[in-house]
């Protein structure tokens, strides 16, 4: 029997998978490319929305200001990916709240730098596969591979969370 999860549920699973990892692909618009890079993201927010530091005079800050569409891929624990739009923030309470000595030797600069700024993902859906249930998913292909009857796919190891 497929297992059914609340909206609520989904949202839990995505927050859990994704505290449990730390680097994300971050893809934004280059004209008319898709470009990816890491990221380290420093504060995610109940509503899966994130926060990541960069300079205001990078490439990423450019496309962002001409189109801010987004979507950011993590896979070191599970899998997720959401989709949603970047805001730049330029707030220095923020930037003092999420700044870390381990940003400051990456950036070699100061949360007090005029070029530090935040960018804010706010996420409007995301897709994620659980890893973390590996006996789950082991006896349901058991059971599949024995009975020969197809089983539905389980929507508890992977599912769309609309945000």
């Amino acid at each position: 029997m497929t297992e059914q999860l609340s909206n609520q549920e989904k949202r839990q699973r995505l927050h859990d998978l994704l505290e449990k990892n730390d680097i994300a692909m971050l893809t934004t618009l280059s004209g008319d490319k898709l470009v990816s890079r890491p990221m380290a993201y420093k504060h995610l927010e109940e509503d899966a929305d994130l926060w990541f530091f960069t300079m205001k005079d990078t490439d990423k800050a450019e496309e962002i200001k001409k189109d801010n569409r987004a979507n950011i891929a993590f896979s070191k624990e599970g899998y997720a990916s959401i989709s949603g739009t970047i805001q730049i923030v330029e707030d220095d309470a923020k930037k003092k709240e999420y700044w870390s000595k381990s940003m400051e030797a990456f950036l070699h600069t100061s949360y007090e730098d005029p070029n530090v700024i935040l960018l804010k993902v706010e996420a409007d859906s995301a897709e994620y596969w659980s890893t973390d249930q590996t006996t789950k998913t082991v006896l349901n292909g058991l059971k599949t591979l024995i009975s020969g009857e197809e089983k539905k796919q389980d929507k508890s190891l992977n599912d769309t969370v609309e945000l």
